[in-house]
C-alpha cells in the first residue's frame, strides 16, 4: 500500500468494542474487573489504555517496527532511552544534537557517572578514535538540529556492529515517511510526534520504536516506572493528526525545497542549510538514505538588524519554539532550541546569532515567498 493508504487503514483506526470509525477518548484512570486474580488487557492507565494502544499500534506501522512506545514528550522518549545506560558507561552524540538531549548528556547524565562526547559524526575516522572501553551507545541525529548535517547512518551501524555498540537515532526532522533508521541498522528510533507526526502544533509527545524485543521491554518497564506515557486527549489527537501525514508532509517538503533555493539566492542570506542544495556537503550521504531533503530549512542572515527586522516584518509564518505543524514556523535556535546551551557551546556547534530555522507549513508557496521577499526587503 502507499504511504496515505498506510496511514488510513494499516493499523488499527476502527474500535474494535464498538466500530466506531474513530478510536474513542477512553478518558478513564482505571478499569473495572470482574473477579479476583484476573489479569485483565487493561486495569490501569499507566500501565495501558485502548486509545494510548491503538496509537502505539500506528507507530509500529509508521517505524516499520516490531514494538512502539508513545511517550509524553520527545524530550521522554530520549530521556528514557538513554537511561538504558548504565553507570560507568559512555555514549557519543553530535556534537551539534539537539539542545534537550545535549542539556539531559551534560546535566542529569554525569550524576549517575555516565560520561557523554560531543563529536563530528559525518567523520567515521573521528567516532571510531573516540570509543572507548566503555563505550556504549552512539546517538545518532540527522539531519541535525539546526543546521541539518548529515551522518552516514549505514556506516555508523556498521562501525557500532564491530563494537557490540547500542545505536539510537532521533528522526524527527525526516521521520519515517522519508528516512527509515530501523531498516539501516539502527537499533532504536525516537521521534519527537509533537512536530510532523501530529502536525498541528497541539500536542506535545514522543515515540521510542525498536525491534529488539529485550530493548523494549526495558523500555516499557521505564515507561511504566517513570510514569513517561502520553495522556489518552494527546494519543487521540496525535492518530488524528497521522492520517493526513503524507499529504502534508508532502507539501510542507515541496515549499521548503522552494524556499531553500530561492533564500541561497538572496543578497541579505549569508548561507542556507538544507541536506538537497548541491551545496551541502553531504547532499550524496543524504540521497542514499533519504527520499529527500524534508520540510526544515535554516539559514544565516547578513546582520543582527536584518534578522530583527525580518522577525518583525513578515506576516504569515509564526515565530515561535518548535517544528512540524501545518503553519509554517520560524524560530530562533539561539534563543529558543538551543538556549539552554552556553553561549561557547552555541559557538562551537555553530549556531549563531543570526541564524534561523523554518519549519515549512502547507500554505500556498507564491504567498511564502511573496511574505519572505517583503519582509527581508
Amino acid at each position: 500500500m502507499g504511504i496515505n493508504t498506510e496511514l488510513l487503514h494499516g493499523y488499527p483506526v476502527i474500535d474494535p468494542y464498538t466500530g466506531a470509525s474513530s478510536i474513542p477518548k477512553y478518558q478513564t484512570s482505571t478499569f473495572n474487573q470482574q473477579s479476583v486474580g484476573e489479569s485483565p488487557e487493561y486495569s490501569y492507565t499507566r500501565f495501558g489504555n485502548p486509545t494510548v494502544s491503538a496509537l502505539e499500534e500506528g507507530i509500529k506501522k509508521l517505524e516499520n517496527s516490531e514494538y512502539g512506545l508513545a511517550f509524553s514528550s520527545g524530550m521522554a522518549a530520549i530521556s528514557n532511552v538513554l537511561m538504558l545506560l548504565k553507570s560507568g558507561d559512555h555514549v557519543i552524540f553530535p556534537l551539534e544534537v539537539y539542545g534537550g538531549t545535549c542539556q539531559f548528556a551534560t546535566q542529569v547524565l554525569p550524576n549517575y557517572n555516565i560520561e557523554a562526547s560531543f563529536l563530528d559524526m559525518s567523520s567515521l575516522d573521528t567516532i571510531e578514535r573516540n570509543i572507548q572501553k566503555n563505550t556504549k551507545m552512539i546517538y545518532i541525529e540527522t539531519p541535525s538540529n539546526p543546521l541539518l548535517k548529515v551522518s552516514d547512518i549505514r556506516k555508523i551501524t556498521a562501525l557500532a556492529d564491530k563494537y557490540n555498540l547500542l545505536t539510537v537515532a532521533d528522526n524527527t526532522f525526516m521521520t519515517s515517511l522519508y528516512q527509515k533508521p530501523l531498516d539501516l541498522g539502527v537499533d532504536i528510533v525516537v521521534e519527537s510526534m509533537t512536530k510532523f507526526i501530529n502536525g498541528h502544533s497541539d500536542v506535545v509527545g514522543g515515540l521510542a520504536a525498536t525491534n529488539n524485543k529485550s530493548l523494549y521491554e526495558k523500555l516499557f518497564l521505564f515507561q511504566k516506572n517513570f510514569g513517561g506515557i502520553l495522556g489518552v486527549e494527546d494519543s487521540w489527537l496525535v492518530l488524528r493528526g497521522m492520517k493526513t501525514m503524507g499529504l502534508r508532509m508532502e507539501k510542507s517538503i515541496q515549499n521548503a525545497k522552494i524556499i531553500a533555493e530561492f533564500l541561497s539566492k538572496h543578497s541579505k542570506i549569508k548561507k542556507v542549510f538544507y541536506p538537497t542544495l548541491t551545496e551541502h556537503k553531504d547532499s550524496s550521504v543524504h540521497a542514499q538514505q533519504s527520499e529527500n531533503g524534508g520540510a526544515v530549512l535554516s539559514f544565516e542572515v547578513n546582520s543582527e538588524d536584518i534578522l530583527k527586522q525580518f522577525i518583525k516584518k513578515m506576516k504569515i509564518p509564526i515565530y515561535a519554539v518548535s517544528l512540524g505543524g501545518v503553519e509554517t514556523i520560524v524560530s530562533h535556535p539561539a534563543t529558543m532550541s538551543h538556549a539552554c546551551l552556553t553561549p561557547e557551546e552555541r559557538e562551537e556547534q555553530g549556531v549563531t546569532n543570526t541564524l534561523l530555522r523554518m519549519s515549512c507549513g502547507i500554505e500556498d508557496i507564491k504567498d511564502l515567498l511573496l511574505d519572505i521577499e517583503k519582509a527581508l526587503n
